[in-house]
């Protein structure tokens, strides 16, 4: 009915065959203004941004976003500020980040000193912060650069895992009381699976001979891993990515490996493996391919979640270090 009228209207103003009085122009002016209050009513029922009121948590990377996103389920958006495949321990925040934190309802990191920059991305920021690592037994790092400080990479271990998933979930039962029960029952699911990974990653790993369960990696980022299989642990540096080792170190390193006859070396993700390399060329090992730690990979590549990191990252070593297909 208004599109006829509308039309009639405007035909008869272009011919001149009939004069349109005032309560008539009235009328149709009703007629179109009745579907745009509608439509701006039903726009009304979101914020004028286009997101929903849900409370936003912000992580310091990727794989504290999936976690959190496990136990938060449906209720809450999360975010990591850095993207998948970011190195962490050197990250610079952006004005942008320092902006998203001021806004956050919450905000999640590690703690252990892996994100040095924490005090700057939240310097304006009143959101509660929660670190997830609180009450996990920290490994020292025995060697190298940091040799002495708490080993932040706890998560590397499933069993640590779960005392995360415990932090997460009181932090969002603390923000968001009304979904309380909903996030105390994701949370069991989610460690429900991490103690079943756990089982698994143990014993694919203690299928490796005896005299080849020693893990060298480029930084010292798996010694809860090591821990919970029973491997034996070498590394080029301890948390810097942006350290270089010396000269005695990546000889030392080597002539380890040539004297174990360790098949395969690893090096990660989000750092060069260049000196590795010089590894692997001196002492006869093979490139036993990249492990995943510090960021996720994207949603398409082989660890988009959490716990497909832990299960690839068991997978890579088992048959490296086994001699089945190394890379």
């Amino acid at each position: 009915m208004t599109e006829d009228r509308s039309s009639c209207a405007c035909g008869d103003a272009g011919t001149g065959r009939r004069r349109t009085s005032g309560k008539s122009i009235a009328r149709i002016a009703a007629l179109f203004t009745i579907p745009l209050l509608v439509a701006s009513c039903s726009a009304g029922e979101q914020p004028a941004s286009g997101k929903d009121d849900k409370p936003t948590v912000l992580t310091t990377f990727t794989v504290l976003a999936d976690m959190a996103q496990s136990v938060a389920g449906d209720h809450v958006r999360v975010e990591s500020i850095t993207k998948p495949g970011a190195e962490i321990h050197e990250y610079e925040p952006t004005p942008e980040d320092i902006k998203k934190a001021s806004t956050a309802d919450l905000i999640l990191e590690n703690g252990m000193n892996l994100e040095a920059w924490f005090e700057k991305f939240t310097q304006d920021s009143k959101a509660p912060k929660a670190t997830v690592s609180d009450g996990v037994q920290p490994i020292d790092i025995a060697e190298g650069e940091g040799s002495g400080a708490p080993n932040p990479h706890a998560w590397m271990s499933p069993v640590a895992g779960q005392t995360y998933v415990d932090n997460i979930e009181k932090a969002l039962g603390e923000l968001d009381p009304g979904h309380k029960n909903d996030f105390r029952k994701n949370a069991e699911d989610y460690k429900r699976r991490l103690q079943a990974i756990h089982g698994q990653l143990t014993d694919r790993l203690h299928q490796i001979p005896e005299e080849q369960r020693t893990l060298v990696t480029c930084e010292g980022a798996f010694s809860y891993l090591a821990q919970d299989a029973g491997l034996k642990e070498k590394y080029l540096w301890g948390v810097n990515s942006d350290a270089e080792p010396s000269a005695q170190r990546v000889s030392a390193i080597t002539e380890d490996v040539k004297a174990s006859h360790i098949p395969a070396v690893f090096c990660e993700s989000t750092v060069s493996d260049k000196t590795m390399q010089q590894v692997v060329r001196s002492s006869g090992a093979v490139d036993g391919g990249t492990l995943y730690v510090d960021s996720l990979s994207e949603s398409g590549g082989p660890v988009p979640t959490y716990l497909d990191l832990l299960k690839y990252d068991t997978d890579t070593i088992a048959k490296a270090l086994s001699g089945d297909n190394p890379q």
